[in-house]
């Protein structure tokens, strides 16, 4: 019989491998939300800033008034960063000037044609140049170029001085509010940030010569570099106006300065392989609480002896830190300032004046913007735009500098928009204008502190659906703003995609490759300074050839923090940037811990190890030269080996010799 039946295969059929589409990796960093804490004071003052104006305008019958106003105090939410509330003065109120500068210009060549266009291009000039001076600086740049382009593109209330006010009084609105605590909260933010510097030391030491931490010390490391950044930043701040030697302030500098030196012995005791005891770490928090708290007077610590150089180290900065914490006056012989406090106000703009316009980098992205900026004006004066103004807002966002990579900041920006666009139709085509707006904005300005620190993506959403609230009040066009502001969004992206990152093709080397090249010649500098000869000093000049010495090392810390935020930019960036990025990423790590091995040598003599040969010191020296000459002439990785002529594999120098090797290895792979 004959089976009907099909016959069945003998093999089983291949199954092909499922190809999964997702999004490239520098992509999904800047959709990947930051962990980051909800800034609830910043959440209740930025509802009560944005909501209160429309109120009052409202109320009084001028809702446009209100707007602008809310305009304001958008701007002063957006700028208000700082912690300190003395810094809180100079991020809200010197940017709410420009932006009062900004919206006069704008609004005297409203409805100009031509002329808008060329006076928007040459005040992108400017705001590019004036960014690069520093953060409050850039924030001023941003406000006086947006509001510029808003001034240029609404009709504005007459007489001509009335917008400016309005959008003035909604920013220092915000700054009383967040000054509001200052009398009960005078210095909680300095005595914080100080804390917060002696909590990440006690981390640092904690994990300081245990094994397989290499990567774990180096985090703390960075921690340690940040919280002391930011803590010389708030206290020297405000060092600058206060030239005493009594007081809480240099109380705070005094306990802030004892810190150094044990800092300086965590790369030694790391270096010894050998975990520090618990009671060092330990006793370091109980420090922190006592800073954060303002107690005078404590336990004497019970330290278990040491025994080593580098626990010697360690031993007597810890006694020493703890006896200036405790001391119930400040102590004024340790309130050196040359460790970083900022020079007359007059001296630092001068300077900053100089390093703008002698700066081939100010001038290289202040003609980048304007360059965007006069092409989205006149895109959008020989093509009809309903309320153009968009377009160029868009590019100022996409192209700020300190924001991050303009490939990802441009997508972002789409990504963004669109889905603040979402809620903003909801809103728009929900909710009746009038006394409604007021919870609407109570809630939706909520979300921008919220979520400003999650990424750049999360902060453009948050903020699209405010702006177009605001607008809807000073246009009225309701529901028919939602497509066209997508519409001047996508075109704002692509010019700032095409003009301001394709055409200019600034390689990530001259942002990068520089400032690294910078960073291993300061510490060549370094090297031969912690080394220089020390016999027939004084006692004070050998204590103020320390204080350059930390000075130095600070200084090349906070360099190679910048190096690693310009990394983390180029990181998100598409090939090959983001390639070339993460080829190089490992010389960062191995620059730090060769200057942290040169920090161990030098602790180490001081508490009694044999000092290196001047031969030894002439060759590390002269390779760290080699090797920076090298990282600023190469645009991708090559090969920098160098035999050493003379070594003692046993001396103090022995851990930086491996740490160079490390390094020239890694400069020997060709990508």
């Amino acid at each position: 019989m004959i089976s009907s039946r099909p016959d069945r295969p003998t093999t089983r059929p291949t199954t092909r491998p499922t190809v999964r589409l997702t999004p490239p990796e520098w992509l999904l960093s800047g959709l990947r939300p930051k962990p980051a804490p909800i800034p609830w004071a910043a959440v209740v003052r930025a509802s009560v800033a944005l909501a209160t104006p429309l109120a009052v305008g409202l109320a009084v019958g001028r809702p446009t008034y209100g707007a602008l106003a809310a305009m304001g105090a958008l701007s002063g939410v957006i700028s208000d960063t700082a912690g300190a509330y003395r810094l809180r003065i100079l991020t809200i109120a010197i940017p709410q000037l420009f932006g009062a500068i900004g919206v006069t210009l704008g609004t005297l060549v409203f409805g100009q044609g031509w002329l808008a266009v060329g006076a928007l291009t040459l005040v992108a000039l400017v705001s590019g140049m004036i960014s690069s001076i520093g953060a409050v600086a850039s924030v001023s740049g941003l406000l006086l170029l947006l509001n510029a382009v808003v001034g240029a593109g609404l009709q504005m209330p007459e007489p001509w001085w009335l917008a400016p006010l309005l959008l003035s009084c909604g920013g220092l609105f915000v700054l009383a509010l967040s000054l509001l605590g200052w009398p009960f909260r005078g210095r909680v933010a300095e005595r914080t940030a100080v804390a917060d510097a002696y909590r990440a030391s006690a981390d640092l030491l904690e994990s300081a010569g245990r094994q397989d931490t290499d990567g774990d010390y180096d985090a703390k490391r960075q921690a340690v570099t940040a919280a002391l950044n930011e803590a010389y930043d708030l206290v020297l701040a405000r060092r600058a106006r206060d030239n005493g030697r009594r007081g809480p302030l240099v109380r705070l500098l005094s306990q802030l300065n004892v810190l150094i030196p044990l800092v300086e012995a965590a790369p030694a005791a790391h270096l010894r392989r050998r975990p520090l005891p618990d009671e060092i770490p330990a006793a370091v928090r109980r420090l922190a609480r006592s800073v954060e708290e303002g107690r005078l007077g404590g336990a004497d610590l019970d330290l278990p002896a040491p025994g080593t150089p580098s626990e010697r180290a360690v031993d007597a900065a810890l006694r020493h830190a703890a006896s200036v914490v405790h001391k119930p006056d400040p102590d004024p012989y340790n309130v050196d300032d040359r460790l970083g406090r900022p020079a007359a106000l007059g001296v630092r703009i001068r300077r900053a004046g100089r390093d703008m316009l002698f700066s081939e980098s100010s001038w290289r992205y202040g003609l980048r913007l304007a360059l965007c900026i006069g092409l989205a004006q006149s895109l959008v004066s020989v093509i009809d735009v309903p309320r153009s103004y968009w377009v160029a807002l868009t590019v100022t966002f996409v192209l700020k500098p300190d924001f991050g990579s303009v490939f990802s900041r441009g997508v972002l920006r789409a990504l963004g928009t669109a889905a603040g666009l979402v809620v903003a139709a909801a809103v728009l085509g929900h909710v009746p204008r009038g006394w409604w707006d007021v919870p609407v904005m109570v809630v939706l300005a909520a979300f921008i502190p919220a979520v400003s620190a999650k990424s750049y993506g999360f902060q453009t959403a948050a903020i699209t659906p405010v702006i177009l609230l605001v607008s809807d009040v000073l246009n009225h066009e309701g529901f028919a703003l939602v497509v066209p502001r997508l519409v001047d969004s996508l075109i704002g992206c692509a010019i700032a995609l095409v003009a301001g990152y394709l055409l200019w093709p600034e390689s990530w080397h001259t942002r990068i490759g520089d400032r690294l090249a910078d960073a291993v010649e300061d510490t060549a500098d370094y090297l031969a300074y912690a080394f220089g000869p020390t016999t027939g000093r004084t006692e004070a000049e050998t204590a103020a050839n320390q204080a350059e010495r930390v000075r130095r090392r600070r200084v090349i810390y906070r360099d190679l923090s910048v190096v690693r935020t310009e990394f983390q930019r180029a990181l998100t960036e598409p090939p090959p940037t983001g390639r070339r990025a993460a080829a190089w990423w490992p010389l960062v790590v191995a620059l730090e811990r060769i200057i942290d091995a040169t920090t161990a040598a030098r602790v180490r003599v001081n508490h009694g190890a044999a000092p290196p040969a001047a031969a030894e010191i002439a060759d590390a020296e002269k390779q760290l030269r080699e090797l920076a000459a090298r990282v600023r002439s190469s645009v991708v990785l090559v090969d920098v080996r160098e035999e050493w002529s003379a070594a003692d594999e046993e001396g103090v120098l022995a851990p930086l010799r491996q740490e160079l090797r490390a390094a020239q290895a890694i400069t020997s792979q060709r990508r």
